[in-house]
């Protein structure tokens, strides 16, 4: 993977610092990047614990060679954390935008309003704002807005025009977890100013490690195209996940369908899950159904769907422990989709842990990853976590959620019902 080296600065030697606000999945792997690439960077976050590690050069999260990227770049001077707002040149956001509960589903940019106002008091004139966080269309005008509240001494762009003391622009991640880095690197960006100078300095930004296109939009429209991914990948989804569950109803071996029916030359179902999980694909679809309510009416259909998915894995396990009370049954894999120590939305930890509140003491789980499992859920649901050889051998029913690649090491398992929801064994 190739870092640009320090010294070459597409934006002018203007921006020579930045601050990244959100040191997670997103934000630690940014800001390493930037601090590979020559920039002065410092990491902002409301966990001590996620400084300190950093601080530490030891990132707090799991992900390919970002171990190794934070200690060079905490060693060098270039990357550090810190739990307050400190001047820069360029700040990122990259907070949480969940959504909140059925039905209604409506998005909360409070972390991305939270994050506005706590680097207010901070900024400058000549300062770049860009907003990565996934969020509903408009929201770049409504932290601009915000901003202009908090300093009325500063012009903002949807004040100033072409001509604002602060430049705001929306640029949206599309990485995935488990090969984060290279993508950070090799994936196009699209970067969509709130002015046409707002854009021509963020991409200079960018471009101190991007080596994709830096494709220029208005805030607006990257906005939609951000939500316009996840929700295509959803609604692709969705048409496997519903089709399993035809399939199964049917007696019909969904896999099988799925494999022959890809042998068309302009068909490729995707493969169904036991659900859709992680904080993208599971969530971003909303933010449009949200705003647009009667218009994205597949979307929200194919949310729907695949919401539905894990409750119709569950009722295949409840027949099968239901049928034998003696039985003992594994969940393997917690996370949200193999080789990730991700369990955010994840569908197959929701399984587990009503599988287990329902069935105490016969439900097994196993995940390579599970060190990083909230310790909370683990106490709050008993869960009982061992090693997957172990997890195997003592239970009767084994139930795959996810096909992590550790569990590659065990054959199919002989003598057991198998639920394989994954496709994992297939």
């Amino acid at each position: 993977m190739s870092i640009q080296q320090a010294g070459h600065e597409p934006d002018g030697g203007r921006l020579r610092t930045v601050a990244v606000v959100g040191l997670g999945y997103i934000g630690l792997p940014t800001a390493a990047m930037f601090a590979a690439s020559g920039k002065q960077v410092v990491g902002i976050d409301i966990s001590q614990r996620a400084v300190d590690a950093v601080n530490a050069g030891k990132p707090h999260i799991e992900e390919g060679d970002l171990d190794a990227l934070v200690e060079r770049c905490v060693a060098s001077g270039h990357l550090r954390a810190t739990t307050e707002p400190v001047p820069a040149d360029a700040f990122v956001i990259a907070v949480p935008t969940p959504v909140g509960a059925a039905p209604g589903h409506q998005p909360d940019v409070s972390y991305v309003e939270a994050a506005g106002r706590s680097i207010a008091p901070v900024l400058k004139r000549g300062d770049l704002i860009i907003l990565e966080s996934t969020s509903p269309v408009g929201t770049t005008e409504r932290l601009s807005r915000l901003l202009a509240e908090a300093r009325p001494d500063l012009r903002f762009p949807h004040q100033a025009g072409a001509q604002p003391d602060i430049h705001l622009a929306y640029c949206p991640e599309r990485i995935i977890p488990g090969n984060m880095l290279r993508e950070l690197v090799e994936n196009d960006r699209i970067i969509g100013g709130m002015t046409a100078d707002c854009t021509a300095l963020a991409t200079g930004l960018y471009q101190a490690f991007v080596r994709g296109q830096c494709l220029a939009a208005d805030a607006k429209t990257a906005e939609m195209v951000k939500l316009t991914e996840n929700a295509f990948r959803d609604v692709n989804i969705a048409f496997a996940n519903e089709l399993s569950m035809v399939c199964g109803d049917a007696g019909v071996d969904a896999w099988e369908v799925i494999a022959l029916a890809n042998r068309h030359p302009r068909v490729n179902i995707l493969r169904p899950g036991p659900g859709v999980g992680g904080h993208c694909i599971a969530v971003d679809p909303w933010f449009i159904v949200a705003q647009a309510p009667e218009r994205a009416r597949l979307m929200r259909t194919a949310r729907e769907v695949n919401d539905a998915k894990p409750h119709y894995v569950l009722d295949q396990a409840r027949a099968l422990l239901d049928a034998d009370p003696e039985a003992t049954l594994v969940c393997l894999g917690l996370s949200y989709k193999p080789d990730v120590d991700d369990f955010r939305e994840s569908p197959s930890l929701e399984i587990a842990c009503m599988l287990t509140d329902e069935y105490p003491g016969r439900i097994l789980c196993s995940d390579p990853y599970a060190e990083a499992l909230d310790g909370a859920v683990v106490a709050a649901h008993s869960l009982q976590i061992r090693p997957h050889s172990e997890a195997i051998a003592a239970a009767s029913i084994v139930l795959v959620l996810v096909g992590h690649t550790a569990f590659r090491v065990h054959p199919r398992p002989d003598g057991k019902q198998l639920l394989d929801a994954a496709g994992f064994w297939v």
